[in-house]
């Protein structure tokens, strides 16, 4: 099967032998993380079982082993060919955590992207963590859509910009890239994010970090980054007086991160 045709199941992980077992879609998860497999190539995959482990362990005390026995076999089940969207996650039922996989085809990546800054409070709970505020999220994306763009992004209690529902931010100011600065904000470890200014320090280029107010990044190229578009330069801020930057140097950034693409089958032994 590729992304072509039929969606694979939902499916749910049996720790006593090891198997899955397709389930409904929909209901809550409480941690998830989900990447582009590209014919079984993915992007820092490490970096993303990582995360999901480690959210695991911090919000449920779930055993760092036990999650990556429940990894070594999702991995496994991700198809070696055409594209796809995983979504690991946990879900606590009745006070025990059970794994699950749901293996999603992949959706075309976009070019650019619309941004809204929404103009309400962050709630949620957990910003550090991907899967509890999910619900939260989902609701102000779609609110964002009601104004014409694909993406809001969320501000500080004194308007300083943070994250996108779905997406990190990074913006350039002449030769220097930004990103947010996570010693002042709770955000989500974004691996994009990461592996860009990983990139970039690789190359020497100079990288610094601040906390914007949105009218800040008028006029600058600014991206929207995750790990299923990659780099999206933002081309509209949906509803504010000041308008987007140029965006030269995403294309050739996009292609330094996707030659970063690596197979993963399954997760070594004992991690």
């Amino acid at each position: 099967m590729t992304a072509d045709g039929p969606a694979a199941p939902r499916l749910r992980w049996s720790e006593a032998d090891g198997t899955f077992a397709a389930v409904p879609t929909g209901g809550r998860v409480d941690v998830i993380d989900s990447w582009l497999v590209t014919d079984g190539r993915t992007v820092a995959p490490d970096a993303h079982t990582d995360r999901f482990r480690t959210a695991c362990a911090t919000l449920f005390s779930v055993p760092p082993e036990r999650t990556s026995a429940f990894l070594r076999a999702a991995l496994r089940r991700i198809p070696a060919t055409g594209r796809w969207f995983p979504r690991l996650e946990l879900t606590v039922q009745d006070g025990r955590p059970g794994f699950g996989l749901w293996l999603r085809p992949a959706p075309e990546r976009g070019a650019t992207v619309r941004v809204w800054v929404y103009d309400g409070p962050d709630t949620r709970l957990h910003p550090t963590v991907k899967g509890p505020d999910l619900e939260w999220l989902t609701q102000v994306r779609s609110a964002a859509r009601e104004r014409g763009a694909d993406e809001a992004v969320l501000c500080t209690e004194d308007g300083r910009l943070t994250e996108g529902t779905t997406t990190g931010l990074l913006w350039w100011d002449g030769d220097t890239l930004y990103a947010p600065d996570t010693t002042r904000l709770d955000l989500l470890p974004s691996v994009t994010r990461k592996t860009l200014l990983r990139i970039a320090a690789s190359l020497g280029t100079r990288v610094a970090y601040a906390c914007p107010r949105p009218a800040d990044l008028a006029g600058l190229e600014t991206w929207a980054v995750n790990a299923l578009h990659g780099i999206r330069p933002v081309r509209e801020w949906t509803g504010s007086a000041f308008a987007a930057g140029p965006a030269p140097r995403a294309p050739i950034w996009q292609a330094r991160l996707d030659a970063l693409a690596s197979g993963r089958r399954q997760e070594p032994a004992g991690r």
